[in-house]
């Protein structure tokens, strides 16, 4: 925190924290007035928020299927199979991006010309980004995301099951009456939480994925402040921004931490 002074400074390594020159709001005025500011946080806004609403459900359904499977072998080969992904090294799994999607060798576009296609630029459109991005998080993601719900699903008394089998409940009436509520807390706490990095878009998976042909969807907020804060030597600059990136997300997540409390009597605090 004591370093923060320096978003308010034009800091030099030489002068240091304390010597350097004091120029108040300098920095944030320079980028709130730069012709990037609006479409870097546009970009960084729908992104983020296009992976939240997407991502959210996905290891709640695969948590609820895997909880009703009936053959454990079969169970524990899908948690393999879906956990698998998530221990890929990001510069490994973009790296099989690029090959699998490649518009004249890759395997996807290799199959959609066989079809009588024309093939896509998936990883060069920029329309396409924001759903390569989204959509390859999400099948690395998910398995490992559905733990904490499928301990929170074990958790339940099998009393409860028992008893409403008794009283004739099938499948969906089960988990909609007994499992969804018993995981409501889990989901609301994970939520807020994620909704408290809302402008924190994933910078290595961005910079990785980017291109010169998609750089108008797939500039945000993290890559710009390390291209123009840090390689440009703009110490100041890079953490007036990222200075504002906290402030935002620190009231993004008391605004949805209140509206939790009011509506599902669930939150952090």
């Amino acid at each position: 925190m004591y370093g923060l002074q320096i978003a308010f400074k034009n800091f030099t390594p030489a002068k240091g924290y304390l010597g350097s020159d004091w120029v108040g709001f300098k920095h944030f005025n320079k980028f709130f007035n730069s012709y990037h500011f609006w479409t870097l946080l546009k970009n960084t806004l729908f992104l983020s928020i296009y992976h939240l609403i997407v991502s959210f459900p996905f290891p709640i359904f695969l948590a609820l299927v895997l909880n009703y499977t009936p053959f454990h072998k079969l169970k524990k080969i899908t948690q393999t199979v879906t956990y698998a992904p998530y221990f890929i090294s990001m510069v490994v799994m973009v790296g099989m991006m690029f090959v699998f999607f490649l518009p004249t060798t890759g395997i996807v576009n290799v199959v959609i010309r066989s079809l009588g296609k024309e093939t896509i630029d998936f990883l060069g459109d920029p329309k396409m980004f924001r759903h390569m991005y989204v959509w390859s998080g999400i099948w690395q993601s998910t398995g490992w995301s559905s733990i904490i719900y499928i301990a929170t699903l074990a958790s339940v008394s099998p009393e409860l099951h028992e008893a409403s089998i008794v009283d004739g409940a099938n499948k969906f009436q089960r988990i909609w009456y007994i499992d969804i509520p018993s995981i409501l807390p889990t989901a609301v706490i994970i939520l807020i939480l994620n909704a408290g990095r809302i402008m924190n878009v994933g910078f290595e998976k961005t910079f990785l994925m980017q291109t010169a042909s998609n750089l108008s969807r797939s500039e945000v907020i993290s890559t710009y402040v390390y291209k123009v804060g840090i390689m440009g030597v703009q110490y100041s600059y890079a953490a007036a921004i990222g200075l504002f990136n906290n402030v935002i997300n620190f009231s993004v997540l008391l605004i949805v931490n209140k509206i939790s409390n009011k509506v599902a009597d669930s939150g952090l605090w």
